[in-house]
């Protein structure tokens, strides 16, 4: 996570200001994530002291989609998540965590669910509903240039801002477009520098989907001006 001194749309500077922490359903579930796995994830970190260690976040991956409705309202798979949400937030808060979820800059999310690329202030305002605490935003299915990936992910920054809601804004573009300049002012409070981190310490790209652990970390290297 890097965090630039430059102006932001951030609406709530204290979000962020050390590395978050938590957990992401996607290593180990992928697709079949489900309301009772978040459930029974959030009360394994809280009796397994990860919450008393500073683990704050459970944030749904990609796979959680119903669909869109004809207002183009976004709803979760009434078979995976079937007491909704806002439901499934109001467990996680209840046990001192905070709640998050998934969505994409393009036409559809990596996993070819619907993204919320022309639908930014539609999505805000329904995380916003369901009390989501902290947005993960991929960059599949989008354009590869840096300057549409800007607008795209500042107009989900400013949609974000508008519901008066403090959203953690996770900007996750693989820093293939360099996020560390222009992050913070698209309303950013962290953002990739690196592609998927996989178990092992040492895998370069060339060898296979995904960084090893050193691979990742020295890719961080030469980027402390803007933490």
């Amino acid at each position: 996570m890097n965090r630039s001194k430059g102006k932001t749309l951030d609406s709530s500077p204290k979000l962020a200001l050390t590395p978050p922490m938590g957990w992401n359903s996607w290593n180990t579930f992928a697709q079949e994530v489900s309301d009772a796995v978040v459930r029974e994830t959030t009360d394994v970190m809280v009796s397994s002291g990860f919450k008393d260690a500073g683990y704050e976040y459970v944030v749904i991956d990609d796979h959680w989609h119903g669909g869109r409705d004809k207002k183009g309202f976004l709803f979760p798979d009434p078979v995976k998540f079937p007491k909704g949400m806002k439901a499934l937030a109001g467990y996680v808060h209840s046990k001192g965590l905070k709640f998050g979820i998934y969505s994409d800059a393009g036409i559809k999310t990596c996993g070819g669910q619907p993204g919320s690329h022309e639908f930014e202030e539609n999505d805000a305002k329904t995380f916003a509903s369901w009390d989501v605490d902290f947005l993960k935003y991929d960059y599949c299915h989008a354009p590869t240039d840096y300057k549409t990936a800007m607008r795209r992910y500042k107009k989900m920054g400013a949609a974000l801002k508008a519901t008066g809601r403090p959203i953690l804004f996770s900007i996750c573009e693989w820093g293939d477009r360099s996020p560390w300049l222009w992050g913070a002012e698209a309303g950013g409070h962290m953002w990739r520098v690196s592609g998927d981190v996989v178990k092992r310490w040492d895998a370069p790209h060339s060898k296979g989907y995904g960084l090893g652990i050193l691979s990742a970390v020295d890719r961080i290297a030469g980027l402390e001006g803007f933490a």
